[in-house]
């Protein structure tokens, strides 16, 4: 099959691969939510091959993922895995989790269960990732991200950009702790959190 392409990809992806070989430095089993079409895996653990870099997403784009993995060949990277945030969710323990331009794509109500389920597949110490563009306090935060988000809002009601601080609210209930916020270009983001240990976060 033609492998998938999506030109933000390109892009985004060295801006984004800048801050992940710092953050996942010392990380080594990675699961990304939200694949796509693969490139930005390909790229990314191409980079990083100290990475088990573990892709997912909905049935319908696995073929593409599997199309950019097997044309690079990697050896850390295994076959994709069906993930939808609302259904099964591997039992597997990631040190990492990456996901890029996915929670304004998702309903509010599926990033609560994202979040939620972070806790079961991680361990102590890992590292999350997330890019994209976030709004805050409640405000869009440029020209373009406030045409964007209109965009999204006119083809489902679900769809938009998420407050950064309301993220931050998901990620403190699942035991993350914020340690960068990280302009991107195009009006994006990258956030960076830590899992707590189970001991810190004891009463």
């Amino acid at each position: 099959m033609d492998k998938p392409f999506a030109p933000a990809c390109e892009r985004n992806r060295e801006p984004i691969l800048a801050v992940l070989r710092e953050a996942f430095a010392s990380c080594r089993r990675v699961l990304e939510i939200g694949s796509g079409t693969g490139q930005h895996a390909a790229h990314f653990a191409a980079a990083m091959p100290w990475l088990s870099w573990q892709c997912s997403d909905r049935a319908a784009q696995l073929p593409g993922i599997r199309a950019w993995l097997d044309e690079a060949g990697l050896p850390n990277t295994p076959a994709p895995i069906e993930l939808d945030v609302t259904g099964t969710w591997p039992a597997t323990r990631y040190d990492a989790v990456f996901s890029a331009n996915t929670l304004h794509i998702m309903g509010w109500a599926e990033v609560r269960v994202l979040f939620a389920h972070l806790p079961a597949i991680t361990a102590d110490g890992a590292m999350l990732a997330i890019y994209g563009p976030f709004n805050r306090d409640g405000e869009c935060t440029s020209d373009s991200n406030a045409a964007f988000d209109r965009s999204l809002r006119a083809r489902d009601p679900r769809m938009g950009l998420r407050d950064a601080a309301a993220v931050d609210a998901l990620a403190r209930e699942a035991g993350f702790a914020l340690l960068e916020d990280r302009a991107m270009p195009a009006n994006n983001r990258c956030r960076l959190w830590r899992r707590q240990s189970t001991a810190a976060r004891a009463p």
